[in-house]
């Protein structure tokens, strides 16, 4: 045998990224299936944020840390805004926001689940975020929040004022229980220190006890908050996509199929002889080399012309067209290949041994009987010849395939196939090998095995089964074909009336001129009727 053979693959590329990209796109149901959960997402978050509004108000705090010192003390360190932040959110003024909106203490805590309270660095000021289902409400709602805030910090600073005004009343007290009976000298002393502790007082009583101002009341809100339909569909979009793309991603770590030319090449460790174009499935007819052009039956000349080389000295003999499971077009291979061969000068016998299946000279253009030479005349029984157009004729033998289960074919062709001293080339058809054990039996017998791939639906764990089995059976694999598929017509499903072309209506049909075909062409009219 000669060595691999370079055939194109499209999907293989030498850039890495570019073969993964392909990878991706054979799983174009993941990324859609990621696109369409999340474009859901955000038509749920959009739905869910259509009828929430938010209101801010904004307090200024004043400086209430030793308010009553007699040392100066700047307002950046007399405050902790951090500490202010907190008490904001709490349970008390929670309770107090709750009353004023006119609801009962047990709302507070589900009241504070919608307020959000923030506080700029280097600043005074601290912001009351409320969210509610109404413009109203949610206005309300920071306005009662605020409020409420200045007003227990009120009520703070008043106990702070409380506090220690009873402080310096106990001072002056003490001051003049000193002062009964003390001198002249002493009792100036004590006079001018009560003088101090009395204007000590009066500031203290005058001191403002308001916690701060409100800087800015929250107002009605006009739109609803968050961002709109279109920024959270986009984002869905997106979010979707990478979701898509990882999903692709796992199937395709996990995908066990031939995706490519390497991989059937790196699983079987023999050559890819050919990978059948993908085209369009015009009809239901299997022989194209000869009847009609295209790409696929120019790849099925290609590769005649490959197996002539690849194959051994003495000829091709007999060669097995087999798939590891069923899903690959191993008749089609065979067919095409046989016509192709004849073209190539060989005289074929194509070997029906897949009795599971209808016979293939019920669907092959056939030629009559009496149109054998004296070469084809000892064939074997049974046999009929098929018209392959432009690339000649070959022999075609059934092992009486009925389309029914039964081994009767398979080992028939077994024991029916042409012997070693027999010129004629033998391509043989039968079914899967790892589902019918007389596929094993006529790998042991024929000359070299063609294994047969679809690209997209052969598993590499199938191809390496089979490679393992021909090979302990003694038999030798010649090569893989690859097949990338059909593309099915969407017209084909529409009726014939509908997709009539202009000027071929009933009328025109019934004004066409029949001409009457010979009676020795009647086989060969029905079969390609």
């Amino acid at each position: 045998m000669t060595g691999p053979t370079h055939v194109h693959d499209r999907y293989d590329e030498p850039d890495q990224l570019r073969d993964q990209i392909h990878r991706l796109l054979c799983h174009r149901g993941a990324i859609a299936l990621g696109i369409v959960l999340g474009l859901l997402g955000g038509a749920a978050l959009a739905l869910s944020r259509a009828h929430t509004y938010t209101s801010t108000s904004e307090v200024l705090v004043r400086s209430t840390a030793d308010p009553f010192g007699t040392v100066s003390v700047g307002a950046d360190n007399q405050i902790s805004m951090g500490t202010e932040q907190q008490i904001a959110a709490g349970a008390a003024v929670a309770v107090r926001a709750a009353r004023a909106l006119g609801q009962a203490d047990s709302r507070a805590a589900a009241l504070g689940k919608d307020l959000r309270i923030t506080n700029r660095a280097k600043s005074q000021v601290l912001r009351f975020t409320f969210t509610a289902r109404t413009p109203q409400n949610a206005a309300r709602g920071a306005n009662a929040f605020a409020e409420a805030y200045l007003a227990d910090r009120k009520v703070r600073n008043e106990a702070a004022v409380q506090r220690a005004g009873r402080s310096v009343e106990e001072q002056i007290k003490a001051v003049q229980a000193k002062k009964k009976g003390a001198g002249d000298a002493v009792e100036n002393a004590l006079q001018t220190e009560l003088d101090a502790l009395h204007r000590r007082l009066v500031e203290i009583n005058s001191r403002d006890t308001d916690g701060g101002d409100i800087v800015r009341r929250g107002e009605v809100p006009v739109r609803p908050a968050g961002p709109g339909w279109a920024t959270l569909l986009v984002l869905g979009l997106a979010g979707g996509l990478a979701l898509g793309i990882l999903l692709a991603w796992l199937r395709s770590a996990l995908d066990t199929r031939v995706r490519s030319v390497q991989e059937a090449r790196a699983a079987l460790r023999t050559p890819v002889l050919g990978l059948l174009p993908r085209e369009a499935d015009e009809d239901d007819a299997l022989l194209s080399v000869g009847h009609r052009g295209g790409d696929r039956a120019q790849t099925y000349r290609a590769l005649a012309h490959r197996l002539r080389r690849t194959g051994m000295s003495a000829g091709l003999g007999r060669v097995l067209v087999v798939a590891p499971r069923h899903g690959a077009a191993t008749e089609e291979v065979a067919v095409n290949l046989a016509a192709a061969l004849a073209e190539c000068g060989e005289e074929v016998l194509l070997v029906d041994a897949d009795p599971g299946t209808p016979a293939l000279t019920t669907r092959l253009p056939l030629l009559p009987d009496d149109a054998r030479t004296p070469r084809e005349a000892s064939l074997p029984e049974g046999s009929r010849l098929v018209d392959a157009g432009t690339a000649g004729r070959f022999a075609c033998w059934s092992g009486g395939g009925t389309g029914g289960p039964g081994p009767a074919g398979g080992s028939a062709a077994v024991h029916r196939m042409p012997a070693e001293s027999d010129a004629r080339t033998a391509v043989v058809v039968t079914r899967p090998l790892l589902e019918d054990a007389d596929a094993l039996a006529l790998a042991q017998r024929a000359d070299g095995v063609l294994l047969v791939a679809g690209l997209g639906a052969t598993r590499r764990e199938d191809l390496e089964r089979a490679y393992e089995l021909i090979d302990c059976s003694g038999g030798t694999v010649l090569g893989t074909v690859v097949d990338a598929g059909r593309r099915r017509d969407p017209l084909r499903a529409v009726p014939a009336v509908l997709r009539r072309r202009p000027g071929r209506g009933p009328q025109a049909e019934a004004a066409t001129p029949v001409v009457a075909l010979p009676a020795q062409d009647e086989t060969l009219t029905a079969s390609r009727g």
